[in-house]
């Protein structure tokens, strides 16, 4: 029984000391923080005023509950913020992701369909135009040449009419030719010679008038048949000419028409070519108006882009000074709440009447 009872007193006796070093290491941490040693100067507040230990321990209990409840917000807090910002990231990465895709879709659709369509419809308005061009320079030089080919005519009537003129002079010069002195032959002479300088353009009746003038010049004029070949000769001659005016008349006339008939048919070609220019013109007009729209599109959406990545960007270094700035809490709340169980097991030690600060 005594030996039992000696053991029991040298346990008790152990007890004590390993409590009382490890209540000694306990109060040295605490006193390595700033909360700690006010922790400890509130328990040897506590201790010098002789309140009593259980309010001490309540205070203490409460602080660390406290302590509890707001690392359990905080973390709380940093979680509802985390799936914000997930969920964040994820709608601003899909805006940036769409507005690529779109940026993309419309620069392939301007560079592959567009912009080579408004290129061919200005190469088909330059064509066209360069058609009009061909059209007037045509149109241009059928009118010179009309107005040459009716000078012409004008000059080649004159030659005829003067031609005839001069076969009547001579017809009525024979018509006195009954004695005729010299002076008459030579005068009728004369007059053949200037029928012949009137038609001597005309090779299809030159030689007619040779053979007159040949016929004449060996003749007096004295023999009436001779006279009469001559004025037979002369009628033939004149109605050839005339014949000659009417189908060179009938020919200009005809010749105008063709070429009124031509410049009508330039005119409709030109009106032709000016509605193909204007249908052309009407879909470049749409091809231009659907670039532009298309133009303002992809800069609007590269604009998008611009300002999802520097929301995403924002949002990202927002978030990582947060999380810097839970860290901190957290830690800073883990050591408190520590430091707080520390001291309410002082506390709750036998003794702690003796702690300084």
């Amino acid at each position: 029984m005594k030996t039992i009872l000696l053991i029991a007193l040298i346990a008790v006796a152990f007890t004590a000391r390993v409590q009382e070093r490890n209540l000694a290491k306990i109060t040295t941490d605490l006193q390595k923080s700033t909360y700690g040693s006010a922790l400890l100067h509130l328990v040897e507040l506590h201790s010098m005023a002789g309140g009593p230990v259980q309010e001490l321990i309540d205070a203490i209990e409460e602080l660390i509950n406290d302590l509890e409840e707001e690392l359990e917000e905080l973390e709380l807090n940093f979680k509802v913020r985390t799936n914000e910002h997930n969920a964040l990231v994820v709608s601003l990465e899909q805006d940036i992701q769409d507005a690529v895709i779109d940026v993309n879709n419309t620069q392939d659709t301007l560079d592959n369909l567009l912009f080579p369509r408004r290129e061919q419809l200005q190469v088909r308005i330059e064509q066209i135009q360069e058609n009009q061009e061909a059209n007037r320079k045509n149109y241009d030089e059928a009118i010179l040449v009309r107005e040459q080919e009716h000078e012409d005519f004008e000059f080649q009537i004159a030659e005829l009419n003067d031609a005839t003129a001069a076969v009547d002079d001579a017809l009525a010069l024979l018509e006195t030719l009954t004695n005729p002195s010299l002076l008459q032959v030579r005068r009728f002479q004369n007059s053949l010679k200037n029928i012949e300088a009137k038609i001597k353009s005309r090779s299809k009746m030159a030689p007619m008038i040779k053979a007159l003038i040949s016929l004449a010049s060996n003749q007096n004029f004295s023999d009436q048949g001779i006279i009469g070949q001559i004025v037979d000769a002369l009628n033939e001659f004149r109605n050839a000419v005339v014949d000659s005016i009417n189908a060179q008349t009938a020919a200009e006339a005809q010749a105008q028409a063709d070429h009124e008939e031509y410049l009508e048919q330039l005119d409709d070609e030109y009106a032709e070519f000016q509605r193909q220019i204007n249908r052309v013109n009407v879909d470049l007009t749409a091809t231009n108006e659907k670039i532009d729209q298309l133009t303002e599109f992809r800069d609007q959406r590269e604009a998008d882009r611009k300002q999802y990545t520097a929301e995403l960007e924002l949002e990202n270094n927002t978030y990582a000074e947060e999380t810097d700035t839970y860290t901190n809490l957290k830690n800073e709340f883990t050591r408190e709440l520590g430091i707080s169980e520390q001291a309410l097991s002082v506390v709750q030690s036998a003794d702690f009447s003796n702690i300084k600060v």
